[in-house]
């Protein structure tokens, strides 16, 4: 069932399952909470309190959102935890995994611990060369934070073709409904709004102390060397804070494309973190 927390600015959807340990589940760009519709369930039943939240702008999250930052969505995420009772494990995906970072850094009181799934947490380096294999991606101008390459919804869509080597077998109604919802008046704007540096988070990993785990996809076409990406930004971290988990052939959707692989490595950073 949604619910909604309101912020500064409008309010934020969420949904909640199970019961125990909360954990909270922020998905990325373009995309909504049902993004962790395979990864949710299995949390849930292995004992936490599982909260999926829409970005701002996204989902059912309103909309006309002055900016959306990894800044303000840390905000975001820091209000639904209080609002939830923390504290609690963010599981941060893409440009939610920066977010995560702030959060961490800022609220130490509310953030138990961070799992960051193939993170835009340091300003990028990406690989054009894995773009441009896209037919129509070599008309486009690929400018800093990719406005300008995904302000079409047909190019946003072939990226996620891309960006899942494999898919799963619900994947052409996924997709389908998320560019229903992308067709929504207002809806795009607001996706635009996410192209911006991630520098804010990369200026926070200094300065987290709660336990962290970054996850890559081997695969993903977002990162030149995934593992290079993930040993960065683990090294930017206080020492023993992170650790890095590769997922074998995964993209930049390890979650939706290998949920149980996910499962297999964050269950037991949960039970180590946030309790059983």
């Amino acid at each position: 069932m949604t619910e909604f927390v309101d912020v500064a600015g409008g309010r934020i959807a969420y949904e909640v399952t199970g019961a125990g340990p909360l954990v909270v589940l922020s998905h990325g760009i373009g995309d909504r909470r049902q993004a962790y519709r395979f990864l949710a369930p299995m949390l849930a039943q292995a004992g936490y309190r599982v909260a999926t939240a829409d970005l701002r702008g996204h989902g059912e999250s309103s909309m006309g959102w002055a900016s959306i930052t990894r800044t303000d969505v840390a905000g975001d995420l820091a209000a639904l935890i209080g609002h939830l009772g923390g504290p609690a494990v963010i599981i941060g995906h893409s440009l939610s995994g920066g977010a995560a970072t702030i959060a961490a850094a800022t609220r130490p009181d509310l953030v138990a611990g961070i799992v960051e799934i193939n993170p835009f947490t340091r300003v990028p380096k990406t690989d054009l060369g894995a773009l441009l294999r896209v037919r129509r991606y070599r008309r486009c101008v690929f400018l800093l934070g990719g406005t300008q390459l995904f302000r079409s919804l047909r190019l946003f869509m072939r990226y996620l073709d891309l960006a899942y080597p494999a898919r799963p077998a619900d994947y052409a109604d996924y997709m389908a409904a998320l560019a229903a919802k992308l067709r929504e008046p207002g809806r795009m704007a607001e996706f635009l709004k996410t192209f911006n540096s991630p520098a804010d988070a990369e200026k926070q990993l200094p300065n987290i102390r709660c336990p962290a785990l970054v996850m890559m996809g081997t695969a993903d076409p977002d990162f030149a060397c995934p593992q290079a990406e993930g040993d960065a930004i683990v090294a930017a971290m206080p020492g023993g804070a992170g650790t890095v988990a590769m997922v074998d052939r995964a993209g930049h959707y390890p979650h939706a494309q290998s949920p149980e692989a996910v499962a297999e490595l964050v269950i037991p950073f949960l039970k180590e973190h946030a309790g059983a």
